[in-house]
């Protein structure tokens, strides 16, 4: 069984949207190269049909992840989420205690992340080390660059 996973409607949607593409549009391409290559004779000697073949699988196998994905995420309801602790949609300024330097994040599903829009998974090591904690909290998160101590000065929806 999957794991349930947590999105915005906004991330959802994108899966959703992803699948429609890859069913819609990638699948009949693909089925359109193996037709193309079945015409031109022996199978047995055919690099374009093995290649659209295998095309087909590797299509195949990402729309069935895509789908369980979708059947297993739930849209978070931002209304009933509990500001006093950290959260999945929870942003969080925090304060590098080695170096003063403050930085916000919002933690989101780990398909939504993006550090360039200050969107980081709550499955890194962030995101883990400050799930559940409070403003005022010090927590020492490890990272790959080693332990660094971290407070929490913030959090907002």
């Amino acid at each position: 069984m999957s794991q349930v996973t947590y999105y915005t409607e906004a991330g959802l949607k994108k899966l959703q949207d992803e699948l429609h593409q890859l069913e819609a549009i990638e699948r009949p391409k693909i089925s359109a190269q193996i037709a193309e290559a079945r015409d031109k004779g022996d199978l047995s000697e055919n690099a374009e049909y093995d290649a659209a073949k295998e095309a087909q699988g590797l299509l195949e196998l990402k729309i069935s992840k895509l789908k369980d994905l979708i059947a297993n995420a739930r849209v978070i309801d931002e209304s009933q989420v509990d500001n006093s602790k950290v959260f999945i949609l929870s942003k969080v300024t925090i304060k590098n205690l080695k170096n003063d330097m403050k930085i916000t994040y919002t933690l989101v599903a780990e398909s939504e992340a993006n550090l360039k829009e200050g969107k980081i998974s709550i499955d890194s090591p962030i995101g883990k080390g400050l799930l559940g904690k409070a403003v005022g909290a010090k927590v020492e998160i490890k990272t790959p660059g080693g332990v660094i101590p971290f407070e929490i000065l913030e959090i907002a929806r």
